[in-house]
């Protein structure tokens, strides 16, 4: 089984490109709650976990819980996600939360860790082990990295319910429809829907979600690599629905096999823990994603590999160490296969008729009215698809997007909820495409003499 297939990895890369900061405030009050909730675990297994340097969060997204552990609570280590952009933003959450310490970025692959073998005292990762299809292949590499007697903990990760039918994936509470709405409150629309709620949104994009693992089967993974394991479980009760089944169950675990929800687990591999040190040089806890030899930094802050060519940069205060090959394809850069709205020079390949440039950070975006058009060309062989991302509004809803290639219609596209789309389709052969995008309904917003219909953030070839 494959852990995650490279078009998931492409797709993370995407999506965290322009989610991570695409709404500075909501986002900062949900990475606030979330390290409150994070605190709060390690407060509670303290005396379990010990001392956390060095420490390497796993999925950290723009890394606010790796800055969590290294300024409340002096911790040393690294935060790790497959997104060097996410990790980007860590620059401006250190200003807008006055923080003194960071920890060292790196992009990089969970199942290809760029770290020795037995180098790390404590492995963090939440809301992330569920996006891998091989989920043992996680642990298999947090296992080797660790340090004997170190600790794993993993937490946030959905439970398998067994009282739902499972019948589609909703998406968060905000795009819900009136009447998936009021089921969610009476704490019904779990015995309809798949289990987590939000994950449509993420699954929609290309992210796909591995929601198989009731309590028996983590717990049955965490027994297979680690000597002890603390577990916290958390049962929502929304409404009489849900409330009148919790109760009857009379126990957490008997809920958690019913209901559903997440698991918090900190576990420990076997063996005597090692004095918590931070090297000289981190470079020596790391080890190159290609041949997995050592790495050394040059007097640029350059990090080599000392077997093979491999290097990375430090660029933006990132280190990417994703394995070369699937890097070149993740990070393009400003290709002619793509037009990435957030990369200075994209204009070149917009035709018209295309509104100025909005949005901050990696969340950069054209709206457009009745149509546009831009030019793609191919840079590699092989069949190709479009691939375009926009978000639609209120009053874009319900709506339609269709799209004109070379002057043949492709596809049309129904959207029917607010938020973001991806839509994708397959292309004949062609060394250049002039494409064309068509939307419905047109709006005006009050006060503007603009006719907007969708706004769109990336179109290229995959």
């Amino acid at each position: 089984m494959e852990a995650q297939s490279f078009s998931v990895k492409r797709a993370q890369v995407e999506f965290h490109n322009f989610a991570s900061m695409g709404q500075p405030e909501r986002v900062l009050d949900s990475y606030s709650e979330e390290n409150r909730r994070r605190g709060g675990i390690i407060r509670k297994h303290a005396g379990f976990i010990g001392a956390m340097t060095p420490f390497l969060e796993i999925g950290a997204n723009a890394g606010h819980t790796s800055y969590m552990l290294a300024n409340e609570y002096g911790a040393d280590g690294f935060a790790l996600d497959i997104s060097a952009d996410a990790l980007r933003h860590g620059r401006w959450l250190m200003q807008e939360w006055d923080l003194t310490r960071a920890p060292v970025r790196v992009a990089g692959d969970a199942v290809n860790l760029p770290f020795a073998d037995n180098s790390l005292r404590f492995v963090c990762t939440y809301q992330t082990l569920s996006q891998f299809m091989d989920i043992d292949a996680v642990f298999r590499e947090v296992h080797r990295v660790l340090q004997p007697g170190g600790i794993f903990l993993f937490a946030e990760e959905p439970l398998l319910r067994q009282l739902s039918l499972r019948l589609y994936r909703c998406p968060y509470y905000d795009i819900m429809k009136p009447w998936e709405r009021k089921l969610y409150d009476w704490g019904l629309l779990g015995y309809l829907v798949r289990d987590v709620i939000g994950a449509h949104q993420e699954e929609s994009f290309g992210i796909r979600q591995n929601h198989t693992m009731y309590l028996r089967d983590w717990d049955a993974l965490a027994a297979r690599y680690f000597e002890a394991r603390e577990y916290d479980l958390f049962v929502a009760d929304r409404g009489w629905g849900e409330r009148i089944v919790k109760r009857l169950a009379r126990t957490q675990q008997r809920a958690a096999q019913w209901l559903g929800g997440t698991l918090s687990a900190v576990c420990r591999k076997a063996g005597t823990p090692a004095q918590s040190v931070w090297p000289g040089d981190f470079a020596t806890l790391l080890r190159c994603p290609d041949c997995h030899g050592t790495l050394a930094r040059d007097a640029a802050q350059t990090l080599r590999c000392t077997r093979c060519s491999f290097d990375a940069t430090c660029d933006s205060e990132v280190y990417n160490l994703i394995r070369s090959s699937d890097r070149a394809e993740l990070y393009p850069g400003d290709r002619e296969d793509i037009i990435d709205f957030s990369i200075a020079g994209h204009e070149k390949k917009l035709r018209g008729p295309w509104y100025d440039l909005e949005g901050i950070h990696g969340n950069k975006y054209r709206w457009i009215g009745a149509r546009a058009a831009a030019l793609l060309r191919r840079v590699r062989p092989g069949q190709s698809r479009l691939r375009i991302r926009g978000h639609a509004t209120a009053e874009a809803v319900p709506g339609e997007v269709s799209v004109v290639v070379n002057g043949v219609a492709l596809q049309s596209w129904k959207l029917d909820r607010i938020g973001m789309f991806v839509l994708e389709a397959e292309l004949p052969p062609a060394e250049e495409y002039h494409v064309e995008i068509q939307a419905t309904p047109q709006w005006q917003p009050p006060g503007d003499a603009r006719s907007l219909s969708v706004n769109l953030s990336m179109i290229r070839l995959v």
